[in-house]
């Protein structure tokens, strides 16, 4: 028992001063490659911790190599902007001024609900209140707001997305079928499928565009919220 006290203790003080010389940043704000010497690290921790026939220094000289590793790979990344995008990628527009870029959506292996998901955690509800969005390198979402910002206060909901209707959510808007018409009429669409986002919120705001094609916007004339 104490051999593991002791063991965990000195792999403890290892790892806790290689996280320290990796800098802020790896604890803070991880680009792709140190997310993944995060986790080398910490399973390489586990294992001489719960493993007394393994001898420590393994587990130390593991630990040290993966830490060698990654000042190798921050040397690369700040050698040059072509080395950065390598090695880091590179930040990605994902709204415009003319709406969602859903190629760069779709180059991130990502749709517009994560899109939503990712602004809601920004305090945003709308993709009427972002002028650009961008997606760092590391996973962040950066936005400049629109001038309509402020105005907007109610939740939309996706009706459409990827020229498919999300039936239960038609379903809560209560759109008829006269106000479903004039939104794609709006959007010059002669269907469904010619449609990459369409949002309606409470108050009967719509948000709605084609891919390739700058966002359109309007208000459905409501006798009150919706929802």
């Amino acid at each position: 028992m104490a051999i593991i006290f002791v063991r965990s203790l000195i792999i403890y003080i290892t790892l806790i001063l290689v996280m320290r010389l990796m800098g802020k940043r790896q604890i803070g704000e991880m680009q792709p490659y140190e997310f993944v010497v995060t986790l080398l690290i910490a399973e390489l921790a586990c294992i001489p911790m719960a493993d007394v026939s393994i001898p420590l220094l393994y587990g130390v000289a593991a630990m040290l190599a993966v830490f060698v590793l990654h000042q190798f790979l921050s040397l690369i990344e700040q050698s040059g902007a072509t080395a950065k995008k390598i090695v880091s990628g590179s930040p990605s527009v994902v709204i415009n001024k003319n709406g969602v870029d859903f190629k760069e959506l779709k180059k991130n292996n990502m749709d517009v609900d994560d899109l939503i998901e990712s602004m809601r955690a920004a305090g945003y509800c709308s993709l009427e209140q972002l002028k650009y969005a961008i997606y760092e390198s590391n996973g962040k979402l950066s936005t400049v707001e629109s001038d309509a910002a402020e105005k907007i206060k109610d939740l939309p909901v996706i009706i459409v997305k990827n020229g498919r209707i999300d039936k239960k959510n038609r379903e809560l808007s209560g759109l008829t079928d006269d106000e479903f018409n004039k939104i794609l009429k709006t959007a010059n669409a002669k269907s469904v499928r010619e449609i990459g986002v369409l949002t309606v919120d409470g108050s009967g705001r719509f948000y709605v565009q084609k891919p390739k094609e700058k966002y359109k916007t309007g208000k459905l004339e409501f006798k009150g919220e919706k929802w």
